[in-house]
């Protein structure tokens, strides 16, 4: 999970440089400038994403013994993440067309691609797992299989819908300086956000490696947490996904009293909801942990970090947003230094001390305190930013 979420931060790093670009056009009323901007981010998405799926194939072994993999799961890795890779690049061009839709304000058509691409992958996930309808038995090779298909499915029908009917690219040819300025206009913002990104799964293989020193029952009830929180901080996600381009759009057309709002609506709904999440979950985690693993050993690791988590996750969910914010109204620099600052200054050192104080609890602890206490730093930051480029354009207005 490490690993695929490193490289899903990247990918996320071009979405967010994506919809930040183009939301800001589009609020300018820049259609040509923002077709210009989907097309060429695509582009550059995918070479991108081909250069991290030869990386990955090559370094396999090392990178995943670095990590813990003990030598007889390590074929299991190598056969599934063989295959996988090369869902960088599917994925890559998929996410910054369906963020750079989103831009324009048509979050529809996007929701209903990713669920049809999952349930396409779910079907496909037995028929190759186990070799169904002729197909041969490939297992665990056969799961990785069947998401490479489904999203190469989905890619080619959301290129060819956004082209002939949206009519959201432009043309791939043209002079290289036009192709450089969207590059350099859109890495503005996609390296701050890959690297924000890219911080997270990073943070999580240290701690899988600190989980590991537990044995391999912390660390698959670890894993079953990690599994669970992200169908849970679903809502999160959305949320931020489409924060992004609202800050966008109305940074670029000066609705600041619609961004003052929209801070004050996401507070609520993160930490309004985020405190039912964390009473679910205390009243649930048991039980949902026992569908993953019959082991106590493995459940009690994974209901502790629910258990402990949890509390946080209504500030985690506002860190998510008001780091999307910030990249709308392309100012990227706050959501790095916040993340960078959450991990590296906060989380990792009372991780640590967690962890020598309290074991595995302690280390839990450590992701509820830097989760609350940067939500906290997030909202003030956010409402600073927003009354800076208010009166900035006052001034040069």
């Amino acid at each position: 999970m490490p690993v695929i979420w490193l490289i899903y931060g990247i990918g996320i790093g071009f979405e967010a440089g994506a919809a930040s670009c183009v939301s800001r056009a589009v609020g300018r009323q820049d259609q040509q400038l923002a077709g210009r901007l989907t097309t060429d981010t695509v582009v550059l998405g995918i070479l991108v994403a081909l250069l991290l799926c030869l990386g990955g194939l090559t370094t396999i072994d090392p990178v995943f013994r670095l990590l813990g993999a003990t030598p007889d799961v390590m074929p299991l890795i190598r056969d599934y993440m063989f295959t996988w890779y090369w869902v960088a690049p599917l994925d890559m061009a998929l996410w910054i067309s369906l963020a750079s839709l989103r831009a324009r304000g048509n979050t529809l058509l996007e929701s209903k691609v990713i669920t049809v691409a999952a349930l396409l992958n779910l079907a496909l996930d037995p028929i190759f797992i186990f070799g169904l309808f002729g197909f041969p038995r490939m297992e665990i090779q056969g799961a990785a299989l069947a998401t490479v298909v489904a999203n190469a499915i989905m890619l080619l029908f959301t290129l060819a819908y956004l082209h002939l009917r949206l009519k959201v690219y432009a043309s791939p040819f043209a002079p290289l300086k036009v192709i450089f300025d969207s590059w350099r206009h859109m890495l503005h913002i996609g390296i701050p956000a890959m690297i924000t990104n890219a911080i997270i799964p990073v943070s999580s293989g240290i701690v899988v490696a600190m989980v590991a020193a537990y044995g391999l029952d912390a660390v698959a009830g670890f894993g079953i947490a990690m599994r669970i929180e992200p169908i849970f901080l679903i809502p999160f996600y959305a949320l931020s996904a489409v924060s992004s381009p609202f800050f966008g759009q109305n940074h670029g057309s000066a609705q600041y009293g619609r961004l003052f709002e929209a801070r004050r609506v996401i507070t609520r709904f993160c930490l309004g909801f985020g405190l039912a999440l964390a009473v679910f979950l205390a009243l649930v985690a048991d039980p949902l942990t026992g569908l993953f693993s019959s082991s106590d050993s493995i459940r009690i690791v994974a209901v502790h970090y629910l258990w402990i988590v949890a509390v946080s996750y209504g500030s985690y969910g506002l860190v998510m947003s008001a780091n999307a914010a910030f990249n709308g109204m392309g100012q990227p620099m706050p959501g790095v230094v916040i993340s960078a600052f959450r991990v590296v200054i906060v989380f990792l050192p009372l991780a640590f001390a967690g962890r020598q104080l309290f074991g595995l609890p302690g280390l839990f602890a450590a992701a509820t305190v830097s989760n609350l206490l940067m939500g906290a730093v997030g909202f003030i930051w956010l409402g600073f930013k927003i009354k800076q480029a208010k009166t900035q354009t006052s001034v040069h207005g």
